[in-house]
């Protein structure tokens, strides 16, 4: 079941996220987090994540831009790291509240209950028809790199924020792409960082058998996102996101999950 799962979800939102910049991470923590603690979650999210995001790599990294890149880059690496530790720091504190539905006793976490937020919120920005003009102007990079780092090291959600932020910087369509999967594949490798020392720490395992599956999985779905970029709109892929991160923000916060 959970080989299932989790793979049909990595082909499917790495179909998605070839053109939308988001969406691999999004939706692939949440079918880990059905099977495993939410640290090892994040953590196997993060690898499959940065695969898919090498493969990427090797197909647009030549669009690439490089002033734009040093203005992005170095705040969010930094950011990255502060995130990815804030999340253990979140690990190791009591739960907020337990409480008992049926007959299983639920657990609130500090870290559920902030990922969960952080989770809500990107779903209901998503359904604000302001979310589809923001921008920033150029000045605002390292402010840009500091924020999606930030949430990408804490939850993997990054790419949105990170599209906003440079998507006003006078790049061509590729270069766009291309800029953001560097700066995506550099957070990653940042993070996976501080999460192995997560997992050692807490004597979990990280499923790599499930890890390399998912990957391939999501390679695939790279494939046929590349073939399917005129036909599905960026709006419809958001829109289905953000239900689906809402729902699972909502069990997330009530420790169903």
């Amino acid at each position: 079941m959970d080989y299932a799962l989790v793979c049909a979800v990595a082909l499917i939102a790495s179909s998605l996220t070839f053109f939308s910049g988001f969406g691999l991470g999004t939706l692939l923590m949440p079918a880990f987090a059905a099977f495993f603690p939410l640290e090892i979650a994040i953590a196997a999210t993060a690898v499959v994540h940065f695969a898919n995001n090498l493969f990427k790599l090797v197909l647009t990294v030549k669009s690439a831009h490089a002033r734009t890149l040093l203005g992005f880059l170095p705040a969010a690496v930094v950011a990255a790291l502060f995130g990815a530790w804030f999340l253990s720091s979140l690990g190791h504190a009591p739960p907020l509240t337990t409480y008992t539905l049926g007959d299983t006793e639920r657990t609130v976490s500090p870290v559920k209950a902030a990922i969960a937020l952080v989770i809500l919120f990107f779903s209901i920005i998503e359904f604000l028809p302001a979310f589809d003009r923001l921008a920033f102007d150029k000045k605002w990079l390292p402010a840009g790199g500091a924020i999606s780092g930030f949430f990408g090291g804490l939850s993997g959600h990054q790419g949105a924020l990170r599209a906003a932020f440079l998507i006003r910087c006078g790049l061509t369509k590729e270069q766009f792409i291309a800029t953001g999967v560097v700066c995506s594949c550099v957070v990653d490798f940042s993070r996976l960082g501080v999460y192995s020392l997560q997992v050692r720490s807490s004597h979990e395992h990280i499923p790599w058998g499930l890890v390399a599956a998912a990957s391939a999985a999501a390679l695939i779905g790279t494939l046929a996102g590349s073939r399917l970029v005129h036909k599905v709109t960026i709006r419809t892929v958001r829109v289905v996101v953000a239900v689906g991160l809402g729902l699972f923000a909502l069990a997330l916060g009530a420790g169903l999950v």
